[in-house]
């Protein structure tokens, strides 16, 4: 990986050109960058810490995984979207969708098979070949973004594929050289094909098993843990129920429980100070429940929204998810930095997202100049055309840094993966030393 000799050459992967959205710099010769990205996919990226439940996974194993599927049921809705469901019988109409398709018979009766997979796909992914005209402002982006995760629902909350589902993501993850791994899910109750089903506890659980499986397959992949999450729309009563509901799963599961955070679009959802009174609970109760809040994934000045870093910090947030408004709040910048609350930055998602076009102008480059603790993952990767955490990287690598970015710039942002994760100082020390033999063997194979 000649990334230092090679730099003057080379661009940031841009728009759904590979995996996500607008062009930066200008691309250079296709085969020089699939180079530099494969060199980079060859280095242990340690841990990837920002990374949402339905969204691991290449959406290509889906349709042709798990459509595929007996049992399984489609609906068209009004606002052009798709619905699923596994049942054993024909399954009662859902308001605002077509009667249900079985796929099974669906497949039997059209003449091109590819174009209805195709069809599927382009449902449950943000991709497109257009994205300046498909998505022409914040808003619109997150209400198909938004979308596209009700599309998943049905399949991924089906029981049998949900274990199947999530080791998937661990593999494609581990495929990707992340050898760590912290998933915001929501713990969502999951459905039998009979239309029973099972509570967050056994959500986790199954979480906790499937890790283990994994683990044990995959003896140099560390592991998993899970920050349960809420969607910020929910009002203070609902928070106050699923706060207490958090604080005893830390308590049941400590070892893959990691924390907590609020998730959906944080200028239309409620600011952390709504829920003050919900999120103070663990300290009032002298509960251990650690806080990971996204914070800050907003260009807007002045509002609410706006404060919710200060309040992640209040709250002694762990982590704070995205943080893109940190520059322009010196007073909770300098915070961050003296409490070691590291940012996590997910350069393609905020891309997508309409945060930022060009990459050499996200508030990151400014942070990791000041030594501002920064790490850098992938969010919602199926979402975008992605997968794993090394499209991320490249961004960062090449964006952030411009001519000043080398090995010791890679290196120091794996490092920090590991350093602050939810992981103890003794699990830390244990997951550097399995990393840096990894490293050792990656820096000995190539040429700086």
């Amino acid at each position: 990986m000649a990334v230092r000799l090679q730099r003057p050459h080379a661009a940031v992967v841009f728009g759904f050109l590979l995996c996500c959205m607008s062009r930066v710099l200008p691309t250079p010769d296709p085969r020089r960058r699939e180079a530099l990205i494969q060199q980079e996919v060859s280095m242990q990226t340690g841990g990837a810490l920002h990374v949402h439940d339905f969204s691991m996974v290449d959406v290509q194993w889906l349709v042709k995984n798990v459509t595929y599927r007996p049992h399984c049921y489609m609906c068209f809705t009004d606002n052009l979207s798709i619905r699923f469901i596994f049942m054993s019988q024909w399954p009662k109409p859902l308001p605002h969708c077509s009667p249900w398709n079985l796929l099974e018979n669906l497949r039997a009766k059209v003449t091109n098979i590819t174009d209805l997979d195709n069809s599927i796909m382009a449902n449950l992914t943000l991709f497109t070949d257009d994205p300046e005209a498909a998505y022409p402002s914040q808003y619109v982006v997150w209400d198909r973004f938004e979308q596209k995760f009700q599309a998943l629902w049905g399949l991924v909350t089906y029981a049998p594929v949900f274990r199947d589902y999530y080791y998937e993501g661990l593999r494609q993850f581990y495929m990707d050289n992340v050898m760590y791994l912290e998933l915001r899910a929501l713990l969502p109750e999951l459905y039998e094909l009979d239309g029973s089903t099972h509570d967050s506890t056994w959500t986790l659980k199954t979480y906790q098993d499937v890790t283990r499986q994994f683990t044990e397959n995959y003896p140099d992949f560390y592991g998993a843990r899970i920050i349960f999450t809420v969607h910020r729309g929910v009002n203070a009563s609902v928070m106050t129920d699923v706060v207490e509901k958090a604080m005893k799963l830390q308590r049941d599961f400590p070892d893959i429980m990691a924390g907590f955070d609020l998730v959906g679009h944080e200028d239309k959802g409620r600011p952390l100070w709504y829920f003050r009174d919900a999120l103070s609970l663990p300290a009032e109760k002298g509960v251990t429940l650690p806080f990971f809040f996204h914070a800050g994934e907003t260009d807007l000045e002045g509002t609410d929204v706006d404060q919710n870093l200060l309040d992640a910090l209040l709250f002694n947030a762990s982590r704070i998810g995205h943080g893109f408004a940190l520059l322009r709040h010196p007073v909770a910048k300098d915070l961050s930095r003296k409490r070691e609350v590291a940012v996590e930055v997910c350069p393609i998602s905020n891309q997508v997202m309409k945060l930022v076009k060009d990459m050499r102008n996200h508030p990151a480059a400014a942070l990791l100049a000041e030594n501002h603790p920064v790490v850098i993952s992938s969010d919602d990767p199926a979402m975008f055309g992605s997968c794993g955490l090394s499209y991320d990287f490249y961004e960062a690598f090449v964006g952030f840094g411009g001519l000043r970015s080398h090995i010791g710039s890679l290196k120091q942002l794996v490092i920090n993966s590991i350093k602050y994760s939810s992981l103890t100082n003794a699990q830390q020390e244990k997951a550097l030393a399995l990393w840096q033999n990894s490293w050792n063997k990656f820096v000995s194979e190539n040429a700086f």
